[in-house]
């Protein structure tokens, strides 16, 4: 049984590798600049945002650098909005590949999912290097922290990326309304503020979503005992392993309900 269970696992990280090379060619193609375009487009996204912050506003926010708290919050941002939104409707467009006896509904959406973890991951940590060395920014004071919170990030990111993508196998509202949940989330995300800023009744509210607690991980990590942070880590660890259990079971009823053309 567990060599089964091996051999089981071996067939699907091999599946999920090929689908996510085959994504990789689609999306990118492989002339020009390519496959490269993965981690290029978050990081144009996050040094836009950082350099509209950075001469647009004061150079620092509270007693933050301003370059390092937009890219610890527009990085974190595009991790779980960009893998939700490329994990809906991602089954349609691959529905001939549902012929082959091992492709599942899951490896379609893990594939895209894990594409959008790596591009922001390379993208925050190829930033994160090159702010540091010219000395826009300082070292992270607690890099495991860092880690920890980028890490508790990207699960929320496949967490959320399995149940959008399969509601949005469901019904196509989904996939339509999602994009503007994305847009009416992002105030609430932590992206643009520190929660200890907020009245305690606006903590309150942002405290409940997960996204903010990893986000407070995160800065807690990069700027230490500078600003008080409001993390949970057993509430993020619940939020996601719940969050993951309503994914895959989404996921289980989208492969009854998907029949290949």
């Amino acid at each position: 049984m567990e060599a089964s269970l091996i051999r089981s696992l071996e067939v699907q990280c091999r599946v999920v590798g090929a689908l996510l090379l085959r994504e990789l060619i689609t999306r990118f193609g492989r002339h020009g600049l390519g496959m490269l375009w993965l981690v290029l487009e978050p990081m144009v996204f996050t040094l836009g945002v950082t350099a509209l912050w950075y001469f647009g506003k004061m150079h620092t926010v509270s007693q933050l650098p301003i370059a390092a708290f937009a890219l610890t919050g527009y990085s974190s941002l595009l991790i779980w909005r960009n893998a939700a939104s490329r994990c809906a409707k991602a089954v349609e467009p691959n529905l001939a590949l549902m012929y082959h006896r091992n492709v599942k509904v899951i490896d379609l959406m893990l594939a895209r999912v894990l594409l959008e973890i790596v591009g922001s991951t390379a993208s925050f940590a190829v930033l994160s290097v090159v702010f540091v060395a010219v000395g826009l920014i300082n070292p992270p004071r607690d890099l495991s922290l860092v880690v920890g919170g980028w890490l508790m990030l990207a699960w929320f990111a496949v967490a959320l990326g399995l149940t959008i993508g399969a509601l949005s196998e469901r019904s196509e509202l989904i996939d339509r309304t999602w994009h503007i949940v994305t847009y009416l989330l992002f105030p609430l995300s932590g992206a643009a503020f520190m929660v200890d800023w907020l009245p305690v009744a606006g903590q309150n509210i942002v405290l409940w979503m997960p996204m903010v607690h990893a986000m407070e991980w995160l800065r807690h990590g990069y700027f230490g005992s500078v600003v008080r942070t409001h993390e949970s880590a057993a509430y993020l660890t619940l939020a996601n392993a719940l969050l993951t259990l309503v994914g895959l079971a989404l996921v289980r009823d989208a492969e009854r309900r998907v029949q290949p053309e």
